[in-house]
């Protein structure tokens, strides 16, 4: 039986982003593993038929000592089980697995790197960001590894580093979405139409600019339209945005914030537009859900975002970080219904092309079967 290891930050993520390809890896007589740390969801997980194995990936990263921990622990298990493939997941995974694949002499990697992160966002430099840039060359050169990237921009990055055999590149946009759970939905007749902000209350979300925009349009769509953001405030990222300063600027039945929720399919169904202002991202996966329920989106011009939406046909690309540009986008979809209808089924067409679970199964067993056959 071939042994595959997952290696991911945070149990959670991996149950929202790749259980799918675990259950298809068992479907397919791999013994799989989850090397992660335990939020609560290990006995859902081991209920899968997944093996779980904690590592207390901390998501800041500030203590060297504890990244050290987490590397050796690493080391510890890909020694003791041996798999066969290594497939990390989020760059801090890939960086502190990269590493511990080395001590071991494991050759079968696969860093997927969904996005690059607080220190490659919004242009940011300084020590942390060369130390971390000086990791990456270091743990993640190898003839061996192979790189699954979000978005062609990513792809050239790391292709310019020259850490692997430019074939060893593959890009595989986003973690999929199930085309039958997230199906396409006609709008939703209400008093008001519903402006969606599905992600986590941080300012390289673009959340400032986005209520800033609001404040633009308030005179005139108050009472017509409604702002609701939908997503926790992540106070491990650096870049939140904490609870008590966004609740200075929230109004009441204009801009609402209902934290994070589990019933992502209905908060869409729900909406009429789906707005993310962010200042880069892998393979936003709020939008490519957007998509498959099919609803037009305004978001920013960046790596990413910009995979998610084809400007013109299914929403609008406005430049990061503005704010009349993003009023004037929202404002062009609020007055025209039929355009939110039109641009609503190229969204779910889009999806149906690019986005869907099967193809994004369907790639990376290509790479495992690959690393088998050689």
């Amino acid at each position: 039986m071939k042994r595959l290891f997952f290696v991911v930050n945070i149990d959670s993520f991996f149950l929202s982003h790749r259980l799918p390809l675990a259950f298809e890896a068992i479907k397919r007589g791999y013994e799989v593993y989850l090397l992660t740390s335990d939020t609560g969801k290990k006995n859902d997980i081991e209920g899968y038929g997944i093996h779980f194995i904690e590592i207390p990936f901390e998501r800041s990263g500030t203590n060297l000592f504890h990244e050290i921990k987490c590397i050796f622990l690493l080391l510890k298990y890909y020694k003791k089980f041996n798999p066969d493939i290594i497939h990390h997941v989020t760059l801090k995974a890939a960086l502190l697995g990269s590493i511990a694949s080395k001590l071991a002499m494991k050759k079968n990697v696969i860093n997927a790197i969904s996005g690059l992160g607080y220190n490659f966002t919004d242009g940011r430099k300084g020590l942390i960001q060369f130390i971390v840039r000086l990791v990456m060359k270091r743990s993640f050169k190898s003839y061996y590894y192979y790189f699954i990237l979000q978005n062609p921009d990513d792809i050239e990055m790391m292709k310019n580093l020259n850490l692997v055999p430019e074939s060893h590149h593959r890009l595989i946009k986003g973690s999929g979405v199930d085309l039958n759970e997230f199906s396409f939905t006609d709008f939703i007749e209400k008093e008001k139409l519903r402006l969606l902000f599905p992600a986590r209350i941080l300012y390289d979300k673009g959340v400032m600019e986005l209520i800033k925009a609001a404040e633009l349009l308030e005179d005139k769509w108050k009472n017509r339209i409604v702002f609701v953001l939908v997503g926790d405030c992540d106070e491990d990222n650096l870049s939140v945005i904490h609870q008590d300063d966004l609740e200075k600027l929230l109004i009441p039945g204009y801009i609402e914030w209902i934290g994070f929720r589990n019933d992502m399919v209905d908060q869409y169904m729900q909406s009429d537009i789906v707005i993310l202002p962010s200042y880069r991202e892998g393979l936003p996966k709020s939008l490519i859900e957007a998509c498959a329920i099919g609803r037009p989106i305004v978001t920013t011009d960046v790596p990413g975002c910009r995979e998610c939406v084809i400007d013109g046909y299914n929403g609008y690309l406005v430049p990061v970080k503005t704010i009349e540009p993003l009023a004037r986008a929202i404002e062009n979809l609020c007055e025209n219904k039929e355009k939110r209808i039109e641009m609503g089924k190229n969204s779910r067409s889009l999806a149906e092309k690019e986005f869907s679970i099967d193809l994004v199964i369907e790639k990376t067993f290509e790479i495992y079967d690959e690393i088998f056959n050689k």
